[in-house]
């Protein structure tokens, strides 16, 4: 049974997912603050992490940072409603999807299932491509890293996803739509601006290595594309 770890102080809220979480046939595991999260998280096997922001001893950042820096497990954060900042924080530092509080269960389970199915997916249309390569970039699908010109290059699972969606399909245009499709789920109930605020952070890392034989392309209107400037 896949563990789903759920952090958040309010005894209320854990304890309606976990009703949701069991009904959905997850074992739930509970923490009501950020350190005792991270030692739950180092201590189990957990397929999910459902992280509130607002949290006592170690705010929902500084454990997603710190759970980031080991492991691409899936983190939906979980936020106040009306404080954009902290879904755009939230996503800067790895999270793979933000719920605004109030929030509906059946929502988040929804969320829950689709990132689920999209890893599953992702697995089993991989399995036997495990490396993409163009010009100086490498893509590492197995290992989960990429690389420009023999440099390192760190990215989050959501960004590699995107770069190895883009590459694999060079030249072709993905709208915002086709991606959260793609990558997020096509029951996803986010908004477009998730896949931006990716986009950006994708090609801020990868502009830290020169590689002026290919870029990632915004097409006006339409969406993003992988782009090499000797097919133009």
């Amino acid at each position: 049974m896949k563990n789903i770890l759920i952090v958040d102080d309010h005894l209320q809220i854990t304890e309606v997912l976990k009703e949701y979480v069991i009904k959905e046939g997850f074992h739930p595991i509970i923490a009501f603050d950020g350190q005792v999260a991270l030692d739950v998280f180092f201590n189990n096997s957990i397929e999910l992490v459902l992280l509130d922001v607002m949290l006592p001893k170690r705010d929902g950042f500084d454990v997603c940072k710190k759970i980031r820096s080991v492991s691409n497990v899936p983190i939906i954060m979980i936020t106040a409603k009306g404080e954009d900042f902290h879904r755009i924080m939230g996503l800067d530092i790895g999270a793979d999807d933000y719920i605004v509080k109030p929030f509906s269960p059946n929502e988040v389970m929804a969320r829950v299932r689709a990132i689920l199915r999209r890893i599953e997916k992702t697995e089993e249309n991989h399995q036997t491509m495990v490396q993409l390569t163009y010009d100086n970039l490498v893509v590492y699908l197995d290992e989960k890293k990429v690389t420009i010109a023999q440099q390192e290059i760190l990215l989050t699972k959501r960004e590699l996803e995107i770069l190895w969606l883009l590459l694999a399909n060079r030249e072709k245009v993905f709208s915002r739509d086709n991606l959260l499709d793609s990558l997020w789920g096509i029951d996803y109930f986010g908004d477009s601006r998730t896949v931006d605020t990716h986009i950006k952070r994708l090609r801020a890392k990868l502009d830290e290595v020169d590689h002026p034989k290919w870029e990632i392309a915004t097409v006006w209107g339409q969406g993003y594309k992988f782009e090499g400037k000797n097919e133009k």
